[in-house]
């Protein structure tokens, strides 16, 4: 572990953490001088302890939480990222109810056992900062998606409600909680989307003013922002890392 950096001394769990955002995520907090517990459905999960845990059961969060404040000796910050976005997840007028119950479980609910079992800990460290929790919401939480995914933009608006309601109860406690909202990110997904489907893919860049995708490393340094001191007085925040996508004014493709 690095002596000096931005989280220096500080214990993070990030979830979703073999891939994307999330081992990105870890590589950065690593770099800053973290001690990382990674935690994902693989086995593989990078970090300094690897947990395997299927993020919506409440018996496994809950045991992985505790494991790491056991063997770490504490956790300052939760970085709450896995999540999915299935083929099968469309218009509402398609969308089976099996399709969407599977992505409220992994993007929603998931979301709520962590900072459920996750917060405590947290609480339990001394001083006026007691800890950071950082959400992964999305853009589509606050406009319209150019391509629908029903229950994935539903679950990201209920992750980003959760967040601000957590981020005003536990403001005076020293916890402070954001939702990290992201435009379209360049992750495997995404380009397993540009090879299934191009002109589905083009619909979502045609709306960034930046003209690209974010690289997850680009997100990462929004989890790292909202981590650290450096965002001390920042809390119940819609924190958009979007390439000027909410700001941009466009007319829907037909």
């Amino acid at each position: 572990m690095a002596s000096e950096g931005r989280l220096a001394g500080r214990v993070c769990v990030v979830t979703g953490a073999s891939g994307g955002i999330g081992a990105a995520t870890v590589e950065l907090f690593a770099a800053e001088g973290a001690t990382v517990a990674g935690i994902d459905l693989r086995a593989d999960a990078p970090g300094d302890l690897s947990l395997r845990v299927d993020v919506t059961s409440e018996d496994e969060v809950r045991d992985a939480l505790a494991r790491v404040h056991r063997e770490l000796g504490r956790i300052d910050v939760l970085f709450n990222n896995a999540g999915i976005s299935p083929n099968d997840d469309g218009s509402v007028l398609e969308t089976t109810l099996d399709a969407w119950e599977r992505v409220q479980h992994v993007n929603l609910r998931s979301v709520f056992l962590c900072c459920k079992h996750g917060i405590p800990h947290l609480l339990e460290n001394e001083g006026p900062l007691r800890g950071s929790v950082v959400n992964t919401a999305s853009f589509v939480a606050v406009m319209g998606a150019a391509t629908s995914q029903i229950s994935y933009t539903a679950a990201k608006g209920g992750v980003l409600a959760l967040s601000r309601e957590l981020g005003v109860e536990f403001a005076k406690r020293g916890v402070r909680v954001n939702a990290l909202c992201p435009g379209p990110v360049d992750t495997p997904l995404l380009r397993e989307l540009f090879a299934k489907d191009p002109e589905k893919a083009e619909r979502r860049l045609v709306h960034v003013p930046m003209g690209r995708f974010a690289r997850a490393e680009e997100i990462a340094q929004g989890a790292l922002f909202l981590a650290s001191d450096d965002s001390s007085y920042v809390t119940a925040s819609t924190f958009l890392v979007d390439g000027g996508l909410s700001g941009a004014y466009t007319t829907p493709l037909g």
